[in-house]
């Protein structure tokens, strides 16, 4: 069962105070060296247990990517005007999946930027150069296929290739008892191009998806698809072949509620993301609890504040909640003239590895950090990735089951596509 990480910050100072009651001997000269030894001792021990060090992790760009109209270039030219951006990224074994839904099409690219394979709308690009019709090219692959409004990718182990796209208008469903439009499928190719199928509820052919948030695959190859509805997330959890196995609606009256002091309000809950453990059969809730606020002289309402965050992990086989773990928020003092407030902000629930670490993600003025939280050693880093908002017009984050952390940004005049090998990091302390 998992605890609170709350004990944790603690261990340092538990630390300190074990080795600080070791008895020095009476002898001056040996006294010196026994503290010097001692002192070294400490700061190392301290410098151990105390896994919540902000320190910088290097970013490494990687490539570029030009905007225009060609087999390797993005569609990016609507970053100035309103409306949403499908432009999705997924990184697997170092290679990198683009999903650029105003071009309708995916590449996928090594970490050179060498582009190896096209999935493209033959209306929107032209027959790439290396795939002339006189032409065989065995080490990539062009695959037209009508995409409408791409959406989120996900690949797995066997180079399987996931998309999520929107039917025409007139293949479009209604859900009227729940006010629900239902047009989002997920495409299926096989790892040599060729498409397979598409899923939509009950599984290939099935009834369309309400708005899909987000897919991932496991460690078997198993599809998941959350949905988001009027009522709350709705999970789709398929096997290898695309047969549904699960359906899991979350709502916020059937989420753990933490405990609550008798004098403070109700709670209002949030279900931030939901994403699958990538080892067993298992959901996790990053739920963000507010409290509402009274008006002292008025005793009534007055608005709302966050109270904290929990990440409530889910068995799909059973249905039952297991023991939560709460997520500490991240702090951001702000000074004005004499005064200094400090605001508590949520982390957005980023992913979890194979190796069951979990990783939460929030903007700060130098970029972002993300936090990684090792539930049963109860370890937690927190490493800063140094970015200028002021340059990127978009973004796209990816964590890799290894637990590397991609992100494409779209500049104004480029795209690039960077990481941060967190995964090292990671491998440095599962090694201790």
């Amino acid at each position: 069962m998992w605890a609170s990480l709350a004990g944790f910050y603690n261990r340092g100072a538990m630390c300190y105070n074990q080795r600080m009651n070791l008895h020095f001997k009476k002898n001056g000269g040996y006294r010196r060296v026994r503290f010097a030894l001692l002192l070294v001792g400490v700061l190392a021990l301290l410098s151990a247990c105390h896994r919540a060090t902000v320190v910088s992790v290097g970013e490494n760009e990687l490539f570029e990517l030009s905007y225009g109209s060609f087999e390797d270039e993005l569609n990016l030219f609507s970053l100035s005007g309103t409306g949403t951006v499908n432009t999705y990224l997924a990184m697997r074994d170092g290679f990198f999946y683009i999903a650029n839904g105003e071009s309708k099409k995916i590449m996928e690219l090594n970490s050179y930027g060498d582009l190896l394979s096209l999935y493209f709308n033959e209306e929107v690009t032209r027959l790439p150069s290396f795939a002339e019709k006189n032409e065989v090219n065995a080490a990539k692959k062009a695959v037209a296929y009508p995409f409408n409004t791409l959406g989120p990718i996900a690949v797995d182990s066997r180079k399987y290739l996931y998309a999520v796209d929107t039917l025409p208008e007139a293949r479009e469903e209604h859900d009227t008892q729940k006010r629900l439009l239902l047009n989002h499928v997920v495409l299926r190719f096989a790892s040599d191009g060729s498409f397979i199928d598409y899923l939509g509820q009950q599984g290939p052919g099935g009834t369309p998806f309400p708005f899909v948030k987000n897919i991932y695959t496991t460690r078997d190859n198993e599809l998941v698809v959350v949905s988001t509805t009027n009522d709350g997330p709705v999970v789709y959890w398929f096997n290898t072949d695309g047969f549904l196995l699960y359906t899991i609606p979350i709502t916020t009256t059937t989420v753990p509620l933490p405990e609550r002091d008798e004098e403070a309000g109700d709670y209002f809950v949030s279900v931030e993301n939901v994403i699958p453990d990538t080892q067993s059969r298992r959901l996790f809730l990053k739920i963000d609890y507010f409290l509402t606020t009274l008006d002292p002289a008025l005793k009534v309402a007055s608005g709302v504040e966050y109270a904290r965050t929990l990440l409530c992990p889910l068995d799909v086989t059973t249905g039952r909640y297991e023991q939560s773990l709460e997520i500490p928020p991240y702090e951001e003092a702000v000074s004005e003239k004499l005064n200094k407030s400090v605001y508590l902000i949520p982390f957005d629930f980023l992913g979890v590895t194979d190796n069951g670490w979990l990783f939460f993600s929030v903007p700060t003025d130098k970029g972002y950090l993300i936090q990684m939280v090792q539930p049963n050693s109860q370890r937690i880093l927190k490493r800063r990735l140094t970015v200028d908002h002021n340059e990127i017009l978009y973004y796209s984050f990816a964590l890799s089951g290894n637990g590397i952390v991609s992100a494409l940004f779209a500049k104004r005049d480029h795209a690039e596509i960077a990481w941060w090998r967190t995964d090292s990091l990671l491998a440095s302390f599962m090694g201790n």
